[in-house]
């Protein structure tokens, strides 16, 4: 079939391997250019590992460092007349350049949520590579159902005590309108901080240790973010925002077993805020980040989820002057976009941006190319009129 992106709402539906397996090929490519990552990590797993910081986690590592990875993801393959997921392409392109440089890579396509696949996966390691130095923890999923319980929770994205009205953008017509969101009930937190909270990642270490499958030193990882005071009541004061304190508070509960058993420590990085299939679904958002983009590209201070991980890796977490910790124990590779200077520019823009004036004050030009990117879309040397299969298949 010859496939085009077809947008609904914050989502494409469609994807292109050729195109993703391009858009993987620029991340290794970028991460080969800057040479051998000192000290870097060697039998990683990586839990949300198809799509963005996840993805250039595992990259990172596979290409800085020449780790064996495992990857963990949820991710859909392709049927008759529909794509496959792009995380499942990325992930077929990932293993094929591993396996050609001769890396150990090994996939898991399930609910990483569930008791199963976390035993299936600690039976990997320890049959194939017997402990693991680093775990990243990068999940980004709508649900989950609780090991224990059973119960299915659902995340929502709204704001706490107050409701909420901002400015956003429809991204793909390029609408900017005000939107009014109603806040959150106690059953939606709730439900928030057990899908995208800290409970899992303490259940992944913890299985971990107990399967004496974490080498001596090893590190964990989970991604968060905080953004500006503009974005905070749908984002840090929000339900997502909650979650993401009791992630914080898994991360200490984590850093805490790892000392006391001999392992090395864990710790929540801040990272900047980007185009991803997670970002595009919260409301207010896009459009900061479409101002953000023309402000630290004119900067030249733009960095892309391949260059956060990668300068993460390099300078504080392997072969650089070590972790740099904030007042709350965070690692900040927001630093850039948190930048005075910048957020004064972004907080002077925001009550000018209009429908009529968005691109000429906005990149949403450049949002909308590395959104579309996301799916495949967009790559040179691509030839997105030839007829393609869609269906791949992950090498074993």
């Amino acid at each position: 079939m010859v496939i085009k992106p077809k947008v609904r709402g914050f989502v494409c539906v469609t994807a292109h391997p050729a195109g993703c397996a391009a858009h993987v090929q620029e991340w290794i490519d970028y991460v080969k250019a800057k040479g051998p990552v000192k000290n870097g990590p060697k039998k990683v797993l990586v839990i949300g590992s198809s799509t963005g910081y996840g993805l250039a986690s595992r990259i990172s590592a596979a290409f800085g460092s020449g780790a064996a990875t495992i990857g963990v993801f949820f991710e859909r393959p392709s049927e008759p007349d529909k794509t496959a997921t792009p995380g499942w392409y990325n992930t077929a392109a990932f293993t094929t350049a591993a396996k050609k440089a001769g890396l150990y890579v090994k996939n898991f396509n399930g609910d990483a949520f569930s008791d199963q696949l976390k035993t299936d996966v600690l039976a990997a390691i320890k049959a194939d590579l017997g402990q693991i130095d680093l775990v990243v923890y990068s999940l980004a999923s709508p649900r989950r159902t609780h090991p224990k319980t059973g119960v299915v929770h659902k995340s929502c994205l709204k704001p706490v005590g107050q409701t909420y009205s901002n400015k956003t953008v429809d991204t793909d017509k390029g609408i900017v309108s005000t939107i009014t969101i109603e806040p959150a009930n106690e059953a939606e937190i709730a439900d928030t901080k057990a899908v995208m909270g800290g409970e899992d990642w303490e259940m992944w270490i913890n299985a971990l240790d107990e399967a004496k499958l974490l080498a001596p030193g090893a590190t964990s990882v989970a991604y968060s973010y905080i953004g500006p005071e503009l974005t905070w009541p749908i984002y840090k004061n929000g339900t997502i925002g909650l979650a993401k304190n009791d992630l914080e508070r898994a991360g200490k509960s984590i850093n805490a077993t790892l000392k006391t058993n001999g392992y090395g420590r864990a710790f929540i990085s801040v990272n900047k805020a980007l185009v991803t299939q997670a970002s595009s679904a919260i409301p207010v958002v896009p459009l900061y980040i479409s101002i953000l983009y023309k402000i630290m590209k004119a900067k030249g201070s733009h960095e892309g989820c391949i260059e956060q991980i990668d300068r993460l890796f390099r300078t504080q977490m392997f072969g650089g002057t070590g972790l740099d910790f904030d007042d709350a124990g965070r690692v900040r590779i927001d630093d850039w976009e948190m930048k005075p200077d910048v957020q004064a520019e972004v907080a002077a823009l925001w009550p000018e941006v209009t429908t009529e004036n968005l691109a000429a004050l906005t990149d949403i030009a450049g949002y909308r190319t590395e959104f579309l990117k996301l799916f495949g879309f967009g790559l040179p040397g691509i030839d997105y009129e030839a007829d393609i299969d869609p269906h791949v298949e992950l090498p074993a």
